[in-house]
């Protein structure tokens, strides 16, 4: 995988129907981005994401046949962990909403969930914070 500070060298050219040509450019546009940094961004994180989904799913089916794994190696995270509420914070690092997949740029804020158990708390844009927020009063 390319290194943040590799002179980007590859062209990479592929068709889009024009309304995802479309939605590129408004999101690129809404963060400020250019179309070719936000696809960079997408791809980019989109592998990690793809790994993490491979790796669940790994641990769904070795859990299903009843085999674990050894302790040490096992998520921090346990299953009962729940989210007690939502903090707005300004981000110190890009980040990707793990409800939308928005990008969410150094510098800008987003939600935090405050879980009551050990874990990696989830980060979600500010308008997937407020439809959150706003369900769980309903």
């Amino acid at each position: 995988m390319e290194q943040d500070n590799e002179k980007k060298e590859r062209v990479i050219h592929t068709r889009v129907p024009p309304s995802l040509d479309s939605e590129l450019k408004h999101r690129a546009d809404r963060l400020g981005l250019s179309v070719s940094n936000l696809v960079r961004n997408i791809l980019h994180h989109t592998f990690g994401l793809a790994e993490d989904v491979i790796k669940d799913s790994a641990n769904v089916a070795k859990t299903a046949r009843g085999e674990r794994e050894p302790r040490d190696t096992r998520e921090t995270q346990p299953a009962e962990a729940r989210v007690l509420g939502w903090q707005r914070f300004t981000l110190g690092l890009n980040a990707l909403c793990e409800r939308c997949n928005a990008i969410l740029p150094k510098g800008t804020e987003a939600g935090i969930g405050v879980l009551d158990g050990l874990g990696r708390r989830p980060i979600h844009c500010i308008p997937c914070t407020e439809e959150l927020t706003r369900d769980d009063r309903t």
